[in-house]
This record gives C-alpha cells, structure tokens and sequence, in this order.
C-alpha cells in the first residue's frame, strides 16, 4: 500500500490534473462529492501536520516579525490596494471585482503545505503562514470589510474564522501526535505513503469544488472566458512576482512563499455574502480552482530554476 501511494505522489501532479478534468467533465459527481469538501480540507491538514517536523512549523522569535509582515501584506496591504483601484476604474460592485478582493483578503488555503511539496519546496513556511495568517484574520478583514461593505455582516466571516482555526487546532493537534508517536511516518517511507495520501485527497476536493464549471462548460459566454482569464493572471502572476521577490532574500522560503501568494481560501467567504452575490460568484470560485490545482504542474519548472533548493 505504501508504495502505491509513493507512486501516486510522484505522479501527483498528473493526478490533480484528472482531478480537475473529472470535476468539470462530471458535474452530477461533482455534485454528489461536494458536501465532502470540508472534511476533505481537514483531513488535508492533518496530513500536512504528519509530512512537517512540526518542531520547525512555527515561527521563532526571530522569525516572527517577517512572517507576520507577510500575512498583514497579503490580507491587508493588497486588498485595500485593489478595493481603491477598483473604485478608480468603477468596478468595485462587480463579480470580478469581489472575486479580486476575496482572494487577496483570504488566508492561505488549507491545502498549500501539500501544494508546497508537489511543487517542489519545504512545506514548512506555507503552514506557518497558514496558521499565523487564518488567527489573524478576524483582524485583517476588518478594513477590507469597512472599505467594502458588500460583503455583509464582519461578524459572520469572524465566526467562519475562530470555526476554522477550530479545525486545524483538531486535525493539525492529531498530526503532531500521531507524527511523535509513529517512527515509520518520519522515515522516507512514511514520508512518501503521506504525500501519496495529499495527492489522493486533493484530487477529491477538486471535484466537489468544480460542480459550478461543468454546467457552464457546455456553453461557454464572455463572462465564463474573462473570468477564466482573471483566475489565471491572478493565481499564476501573483506567484511568479513573489517567486522573484522572494528568491534572493529568503531562497528556502520562496517556492513556499509563491505558493500561498497565488493560492488562497476564497471559500471562507462565501457565508458571509449576500445569497445573489455568492451564487454569481460560483463560478469564480470554480474557476479558481484550475490555477490553483495546476500550481504543482507548472510552477516546479520554475521553481526548480528560480529558486533552487
């Protein structure tokens, strides 16, 4: 079993792929597979919670004030940058317009220590800033939510927040134990059954999370094409700017960096919006997720030439 599941991490990228393809080809699966999604997500930190020496997931004190700036960076400084450039142009009621600023507001998604270590890089920076930038994030909407109030009542986000920072408490408290308590899973071995399993688990997900792109698919119009367009100029731009600010400064830390830059927990969002605004943004939420799931595929050659280990 263990070597079935190496095998399918080293072809993991190829396995998101069919992922993706399968979600979007079979929307009555996709259908059926999305009240999975949560758990899934959860049962994904875990695992990254078993692949990490959790003695070096969090920041030290020296530490601390860089990842810190990074997240009020990530969750503040460019949100309220695109809400103000969104005003300038008019756009700022617009699906692609909140669909910019939700991605941009959001922590990193629960999945990107494992897109970290298919994409080639130390997962280890991606869950600190994962759990650093989800704890602070009933802080770090409250300007976004002041400059933009579309997105209704602050309070609904804060309690999606504390339910979220709930989970990875459960799920990455039951990694650290069962981590210490098992040698095989910290041998190279266990190491690969693991990746294996964030593989098989993030192929799951993405089937839940297609079920609004199959349908639109079969007649695809303006607003399914530029808003595919966004998703991809905001998912991969974003994490080739920070693969190329990063690599100098903080070489191990980039590829990790690059990662959350471009791939973050939109989905978080959605109870707190409006019933008309989160419906129109299904798609985007949808279509998100292709960049996102291609991360591995297409970010490894760069990384493995920008930011070598």
């Amino acid at each position: 079993m263990s070597g079935a599941l190496a095998a399918l991490a080293r072809h993991g990228r190829l396995v998101l792929v069919a992922g993706l393809a399968v979600g979007a080809l079979a929307p009555g699966l996709a259908r059926t597979m999305a009240p999975l999604i949560f758990p899934m997500i959860a049962f994904l930190l875990f695992l990254a919670t078993l692949r990490v020496d959790m003695r070096a997931a969090f920041p030290g004190r020296r530490s601390l004030p860089g990842y810190l700036a990074v997240t009020l960076v990530m969750q503040v400084a460019l949100p309220v940058v695109a809400i103000v450039g969104l005003w300038a142009l008019g756009a700022q009621a617009s699906v692609l317009g909140i669909g910019l600023v939700l991605v941009l507001a959001a922590p990193p998604m629960t999945g990107s220590p494992g897109l970290t270590i298919l994409a080639g890089g130390d997962p280890a920076p991606a869950l600190r800033q994962l759990v650093l930038g989800t704890a602070l994030l009933p802080l770090t909407v409250l300007p976004v939510f002041w400059l933009l109030p579309v997105f209704g009542a602050p309070l609904v986000v804060v309690e999606a927040a504390l339910r979220l920072l709930a989970v990875i408490a459960v799920a990455g408290g039951a990694g650290i134990v069962l981590r210490g308590r098992v040698a095989w899973l910290r041998g190279p071995a266990g190491q690969g059954a693991v990746d294996g399993l964030i593989t098989l688990a993030m192929a799951v997900v993405v089937v839940g999370l297609m079920s609004a792109v199959g349908p639109a698919l079969k007649a695809p119009g303006p607003a399914f094409w530029a808003t595919l367009a966004a998703v991809f100029a905001l998912g991969f731009g974003a994490q080739v700017i920070t693969l190329l600010l990063a690599r100098h400064r903080a070489p191990q830390g980039a590829p990790a960096l690059a990662v959350i830059a471009g791939n973050r927990n939109l989905a978080l969002f959605l109870g707190a919006l409006p019933p008309e605004t989160a419906a129109a943004l299904l798609l985007f939420v949808g279509l998100y997720q292709l960049p996102m799931y291609l991360t591995p595929l297409i970010m490894a050659p760069l990384i493995r030439r920008l930011a070598p280990a």
